[in-house]
């Protein structure tokens, strides 16, 4: 299960965290403009707008969990499980393996509008990307410092919905996601007022009651409220030290600690890690779940005109900083 979100404040951020059991070997992967994309039954892409993001890399290939271009158009796949829908190749159409998705859109969108108008005319393929990596059912999230929208390939066709809160987590579909958020608007970051009935004198005896009714559970609607309210409600100042801190903040308000969410077969899922990205920068940030400092990786430190991937394995180890 996992929870992505944008921010802005100078500039705009976006990230996500990925809950999970294990690791595939994640990596923060560059994807140069000259690197060959090739793909299953459309055309491929020669070259194309560098990307930055956390990918797992199979056969030099970059299976993408999110990523942002140089163009500033940020985009991540989370679990859909139970509702993703994947067909047979439909000619006239761009026929496109889920998989292929987030190259194929930041590959050549600059922005929400032009992923907008690729996708009305993409089938999503059936087609896994190997037999040891089955079809993984996810949906998406798109945005760009002006907008930002959730696609999802479901059985009567591809959704594209307007994300007003600009986040989004698992099950359910995202409009019930979003209408959930109805029965929430009671919720305050001031302290309450006494609306319980007249002449009965109630006290405020604690900071925060605001916000009393807010899940605190790690479900995925439950994350959905918590993030879109604590996002919505989030302050800071416009450096980039203070908008990346308070970025990390809002995600860690969903962290999944080992041991809260066990599996059926005896397991535990955690946040495995927690990315956030400078769209206009293209500098892309990450936490694990044993190492809470931040480890940042600048795509214009690279050279963006090659033709080869360029891998940072993750820094997974705590680092401590002792100050005496």
């Amino acid at each position: 299960m996992c929870t992505a979100a944008t921010y802005k404040t100078k500039d705009f951020y976006f990230g996500r965290t990925l809950d999970y059991e294990f690791s595939y070997g994640d990596e923060v992967t560059v994807t140069p403009r000259n690197y060959p994309f090739r793909f299953r039954q459309v055309q491929s892409m020669e070259s194309h707008y560098a990307i930055i993001g956390m990918a797992y890399v199979a056969q030099d290939y970059p299976l993408y969990y999110d990523a942002v271009n140089e163009k500033g158009l940020g985009m991540a796949g989370l679990n859909f499980v139970g509702n993703a829908a994947f067909w047979d190749s439909k000619d006239g159409m761009d026929n496109i393996a889920q998989f292929e998705f987030i190259p194929w859109i930041l590959g050549q969108c600059a922005s929400v509008g032009d992923a907008r108008k690729r996708i009305e005319g993409m089938n999503m393929l059936n087609i896994p990307f190997s037999d040891k990596l089955p079809l993984s059912h996810l949906h998406w999230i798109i945005a760009d410092k002006d907008a930002c929208i959730t696609v999802e390939a479901v059985s009567d066709g591809i959704k594209v919905y307007d994300n007003p809160v600009g986040v989004l987590t698992n099950n359910p579909p995202f409009d019930k996601q979003l209408f959930a958020l109805n029965n929430y608007m009671h919720l305050t970051p001031k302290s309450p007022q006494n609306t319980f009935g007249g002449g009965l004198e109630l006290q405020r005896y604690s900071r925060g009651m605001g916000a009393i009714g807010l899940p605190g559970d790690l479900s995925s609607q439950s994350r959905f409220v918590r993030v879109a309210f604590v996002k919505k409600n989030s302050l800071s100042g416009d450096g980039e030290s203070e908008s990346v801190s308070q970025f990390f903040h809002i995600l860690n308000s969903v962290d999944q600690q080992r041991g809260c969410c066990e599996l059926d077969d005896g397991k535990y899922e955690i946040t495995l890690y927690t990315s956030c990205c400078n769209t206009a920068k293209g500098i892309y940030y990450y936490t694990t779940y044993d190492n809470h400092q931040i480890t940042a990786v600048d795509m214009h430190k690279e050279d963006l005109d090659g033709d080869a991937l360029i891998r940072y394995p993750l820094v997974k180890e705590e680092q401590i900083r002792m100050q005496n």
